[in-house]
């Protein structure tokens, strides 16, 4: 009686000790789920947004659109009066060329825009030569043609800036995800392992000079 005695007074003083140990630590409690100091929210989201994408549950184009719009810079700005792809913009089109060659399958509509400035036919020209510069430069990074389509919207429906004056933010181009090259709108079904898995062995290539690889994969 007095060893199961010793014993349990022996537990208590182990289990406050550890407890004392846990607190000064900043542990959790010992009743919270085992990983879940360490998932930041997002543990498992692709795997779910791919099984609604597949069922039917979610829009594919709407989910695809939003990972485009959260993951590169979907606008190109240009200089007053100009369709020539500077620096800054070819570095933006660079990263929406590597989104769109990830996806094959996807396509994608780029809309010009212009300033308040000038007339509307004039601005009508320029927004789509500016669409149509920032498709050619795409087409350089490996992006299919057929793939793209370039649109124009007038600078005097769509100003970023509500201003009469030259502004740079209103002078831009947009890229945005329009739909899907077959007609079988679930991108992400079955094939999307073999989609990933091909996009990952063209990776591999090396560049030639500025071009990036192209949408055809590796044989």
């Amino acid at each position: 009686m007095a060893t199961s005695k010793h014993y349990s007074r022996r537990g208590l003083i182990m289990m406050a000790g550890t407890s004392g140990l846990l607190a000064a630590c900043g542990q959790v409690s010992l009743d919270q789920v085992a990983g879940a100091d360490i998932d930041e929210g997002a543990f498992g989201n692709p795997t779910f947004n791919n099984h609604l994408a597949q069922t039917g549950r979610v829009n594919a184009r709407i989910s695809l659109a939003r990972k485009f719009a959260e993951s590169v810079p979907t606008t190109v700005n240009f200089a007053f009066d100009s369709a020539v792809i500077d620096a800054e913009a070819q570095q933006a089109i660079r990263a929406q060329a590597d989104f769109m060659r990830q996806f094959p399958e996807v396509k994608f509509s780029v809309y010009g825009h212009t300033d308040a400035v000038g007339g509307e036919a004039s601005n009508l020209r320029l927004g789509r030569r500016r669409a149509r510069a920032v498709v050619s430069a795409l087409g350089q990074f490996g992006v299919s043609a057929r793939r793209l389509e370039a649109l124009v919207s007038f600078g005097e429906r769509q100003l970023l800036v509500q201003t009469d004056d030259r502004e740079r933010a209103n002078r831009r181009t947009v890229t945005e995800v329009s739909g899907f090259v077959e007609s079988d709108p679930m991108v992400l079904d079955g094939r999307y392992a073999n989609l990933i898995n091909r996009n990952y062995a063209a990776s591999l290539v090396p560049r030639n000079g500025e071009l990036g690889q192209t949408d055809t994969p590796p044989r």
